[in-house]
This record gives structure tokens, C-alpha cells and sequence, in this order.
């Protein structure tokens, strides 16, 4: 399972379950208000519970968008009839 398809079941995991401490308290609230006060609270605690998912979805995230540079660059060099990729050589007659 990926990093940040954890991150996000976790994050998504810890709203439900403030989300559902908030709706069992018998409040006289909305149940929009405590919904919206969950999505903070859930914010809240993920930046200090998540952090190491936080920082390995971050890693991954950054490993593809470097992953997808260097295949759009070896993309313009074909296009531009570089096989290589981007190095020049000189061919010797």
C-alpha cells in the first residue's frame, strides 16, 4: 500500500472517529457544527499523530514528480532527435 493512500486512510480514520465521539456527546449543536469542529480537531491531532506518514507520503510524492521530470526531459529529447537523452556525443567518421 502506498505511502500517501495510508496518510489518507489514517487522516480519514481519525475524523471518523472524533466525528463520532462528537455526535455521541448530547449537545444542544448542530450536528454541521460538530462535523466542522471534528474536521479541525482531526487536523489538529494528525499534524502531531501522522507526521511520520506525513513525511513518507511527502518522500513518495517528490520521488514521482522527480520521476516524471526526467521522463518529460528524455520525452523532449527524443522529440528533438536527441537519443540519448540530453548528452551530446560526436560520432567519429
Amino acid at each position: 500500500m502506498s505511502a500517501l493512500l495510508k496518510y489518507t486512510l489514517a487522516r480519514l480514520g481519525l475524523f471518523v472517529l472524533v466525528g463520532g465521539a462528537l455526535l455521541a456527546v448530547p449537545l444542544d449543536v448542530s450536528t454541521l457544527l460538530k462535523l466542522m469542529i471534528a474536521v479541525v480537531v482531526s487536523a489538529a491531532l494528525a499534524y502531531f499523530l501522522l507526521k511520520g506518514l506525513r513525511e513518507e507520503a511527502s518522500v513518495q510524492a517528490v520521488g514521482a514528480a522527480q520521476r516524471r521530470t526526467e521522463k518529460r526531459e528524455r520525452l523532449r529529447a527524443a522529440l528533438n532527435g536527441d537519443d540519448d537523452g540530453g548528452e551530446s556525443t560526436t560520432k567519429a567518421d
